[in-house]
């Protein structure tokens, strides 16, 4: 095993470090800096594939720039990458290859990981589920009583939620006229009925999605929603109540996104049915692999190839683009600048896009799990902050919340601001062009947090002396803006593609393990040592805290 370069013991780090001690001499250094260098915003310009992304609103001078990416260099980033391209098992406490990539990667590619031609194993799978998606959007996929399929439930959590779902939200224009997807995630019974109420099991189709196909969430919502299934086509009188006629409808209304073909198969889901993905894709990073069945029904093969071929422009440019001008790197670079060295605890993600409502929640996932870490991969111990609370909203309903926290609070919250130049929709409510009206509050919004607005100016206002200081903007806010002609699958592919890669450079310079999720696990296990005791088991119960123990007993005592 590789031992992970320390970082803090650098030059880079020691750079850096002095940087920050004289980078913010005063007041407003943003208006100071664009005033003495009219070329910044092009400068600090760059494009990445489709993506049009200005940095120049950031806390950055050359120095800086060239200090990031000398860190990079000497944390061996680059080598990384590499070697995560490769098929190495750079996520060592689980052993595995990471590759993501190879999931977008062309049919004409080969790549051998641990004895298979990883590439050829992608386009197999790919091949399958364009087959199955093509019939299901096409009718030929019927339902048990000879209906087309008009809705699809995925059922899964985690990584096999949060992409579908932000992904079909995203791509909604995309989708075939008169089909709908839905999603169930929370064990919350609530998340199920609910999803579910209005639906016809005759033309519903559900897909679970679990590799293992043991998680206990996915496996206990996909037992009721079969359940809810089933009995809807006894009660309609679609189907007859007996075992067979049950079995023949979990055949034609389920399939599976899983690699335990015997539970599959204990499940009634005919193992034919069942795509498959591989151990080398964290759930997080598993939207463009089988996991995304559910959007390739949604928006066809053709729409999904074009969600790959975006995620494999991003990740060609950050393979290939020189440091100084590598989007994904230079914004992983100012992710660590702000958290080590300018004492940067959140990220705020905020699309001027509603498609894209759900994709701050996606990106928590993504970046939180993968960098949520307090030991390196060689077991030491971390020597710096790491990871970010990533969160956000849509502009313009986030203005009329917490913008006043970032344009005015004490803690420095570096922001992404993510816009298309053409919508989905009519852009005109007859008098006005709304778009354009929209993406003004874009504009305005990076410049307020970026420039501000002194005493000198609220005063010529004529606001009265004693609430100037109310109203002063210190500026100096970092912003990051995002911009494509449209919001389209490729270019959607290519924004989730951005962020992994921006999270994988983080944690390379951290020294950490971004693929693994160990934190993830000891609740998991804890929830079925309590459940005994939450069921009445007066034994299990004993063996809890006094804390856990008064709670659960709470409960019994109030359930109805």
């Amino acid at each position: 095993m590789q031992t992970p370069v320390d970082a803090t013991n650098t030059p880079a780090w020691a750079t850096l470090a002095h940087l920050q001690s004289t980078l913010i001499d005063g007041p407003h250094v943003m208006r100071r800096w664009f005033d003495a260098d009219p070329t910044r915003a092009e400068r600090f310009s760059l494009d990445a594939a489709d993506l049009h992304v200005d940095l120049s609103k950031n806390l950055l001078t050359d120095e800086v720039r060239d200090a990031l990416l000398e860190l990079a260099e000497q944390t061996n980033v680059a080598a990384r990458r590499d070697a995560m391209y490769s098929g190495e098992h750079i996520n060592v406490t689980e052993d595995r290859a990471v590759l993501h990539t190879a999931l977008r990667r062309p049919r004409t590619d080969t790549l051998t990981v641990d004895g298979q031609d990883a590439i050829a194993d992608v386009h197999e799978t790919l091949d399958k589920i364009y087959d199955f998606a093509g019939k299901v959007r096409s009718g030929q996929w019927k339902g048990v009583t000879g209906k087309p399929i008009r809705t699809v439930v995925n059922v899964g959590i985690g990584g096999s939620d949060l992409g579908p779902v932000m992904a079909y939200e995203a791509l909604k224009p995309y989708v075939k006229d008169g089909l709908e997807c839905r999603f169930i995630s929370n064990i919350d019974p609530t998340d199920a009925a609910v999803k579910t109420a209005d639906l016809d099991p005759e033309t519903t189709l559900v897909i679970i999605a679990s590799k293992t196909f043991t998680t206990l969430e996915t496996l206990t919502n996909a037992r009721c929603v079969r359940a809810w299934l089933l009995d809807g086509l006894v009660a309609a009188g679609a189907i007859d109540d007996t075992d067979e006629a049950r079995s023949q409808a979990v055949a034609r209304h389920f399939v599976t996104v899983s690699t335990a073909l015997d539970k599959v198969a204990e499940f009634g889901i005919d193992p034919v049915n069942a795509f498959g993905f591989w151990s080398w894709v964290g759930g997080r990073y598993s939207v463009d692999s089988a996991v995304g069945t559910s959007l390739a029904v949604a928006i066809g093969p053709k729409g999904f190839e074009d969600f790959l071929a975006g995620f494999h422009a991003m990740d060609e440019h950050f393979a290939t683009a020189e440091p100084a001008r590598n989007v994904p790197l230079l914004m992983g670079l100012l992710n660590v600048w702000y958290t080590n060295f300018l004492g940067a605890h959140s990220h705020a993600v905020l699309p001027y896009a509603q498609y894209l409502h759900r994709f701050p929640a996606y990106l928590q996932q993504l970046t939180m799990e993968s960098n949520g870490k307090s030991v390196r991969w060689d077991g030491s111990p971390v020597t710096s902050d790491t990871g970010e609370i990533f969160w956000g909203e849509p502009g313009t309903n986030g203005q009329h919340a917490f913008y006043q926290l970032i344009h005015q609070g004490t803690r420095l919250i570096p922001a992404d601001f993510i816009a298309v130049a053409n919508p989905a929709h009519p852009t005109t409510d007859g008098e006005t062009d709304v778009h354009e009206l929209f993406l003004s509050n874009f504009f305005a919004q990076t410049a307020a947090l970026a420039f501000g607005k002194t005493a000198d100016e609220v005063r010529a206002e004529g606001t009265a002396e004693e609430i100037v200081p109310a109203r002063v903007f210190a500026g100096d806010r970092p912003t990051t803006s995002i911009m494509a002609d449209e919001l389209s699958p490729k270019v959607l592919g290519e924004l989730i593609a951005l962020y992994e890669h921006i999270t994988f450079v983080q944690g390379v310079v951290w020294g950490i393990d971004s693929f693994d999720q160990w934190g993830v696990e000891l609740g998991k296990k804890l929830a079925l040592q309590i459940a005994p005791a939450v069921s009445g088991d007066e034994k299990a119960l004993a063996t809890q805290d006094p804390s856990t123990q008064g709670l659960v007993t709470w409960y019994r005592e109030h359930r109805g």
